[in-house]
């Protein structure tokens, strides 16, 4: 798991498509996992609810085991504190989502900012910069909370 987070930064141009797309979907994985876990975490508490949500997210929508979805987290977790902002996550989405996938990603951000049930101002804020760096609009983002909230 470690080696595929490695080649997140380090790709060589490889010419095997399979290996490409494999790579793709990972690289898709942890820019997911880094954008959850600063969810959590911009209010200065990460909390056990908060985790447990992200795992339950990932092993949901990425079809992971226990086990791969935890190793997720903590390559992402790894990565994130690498890292110097969220673009490097965010336009690793946009190059290969569609806006139907991004919103699905900004309901999982809504899903983990509503773990321990309420909207922090800090998690306000980063959940509109994030929506800005999805290139999603306001009403996407409102619509994805209020599907979020009412559990649609």
């Amino acid at each position: 798991m470690i080696d595929l987070v490695k080649k997140f930064f380090g790709k060589k141009p490889q010419t095997d498509h399979a290996n490409q797309k494999k790579e793709t979907v990972h690289d898709i994985r942890v820019a997911t996992c880094a954008i959850l876990l600063e969810m959590a975490k911009i209010d200065g508490e990460f909390s056990e609810a908060e985790q447990e949500s992200i795992v339950s997210i990932l092993k949901k929508d990425h079809h992971l085991s226990d086990e791969d979805a935890v190793q997720l987290l903590e390559a992402s977790n790894d990565e994130l504190k690498q890292s110097i902002d969220l673009w490097q996550f965010t336009n690793r989405i946009n190059q290969n989502y569609s806006i139907e996938e991004k919103i699905r990603i900004i309901e999982m951000v809504w899903k983990v900012v509503y773990a321990d049930g309420r909207l922090d101002k800090h998690e306000d804020y980063l959940v509109h910069q994030l929506g800005k760096l999805l290139r999603l609009t306001h009403k996407q983002l409102i619509d994805a909370k209020i599907k979020i909230i009412h559990g649609s």
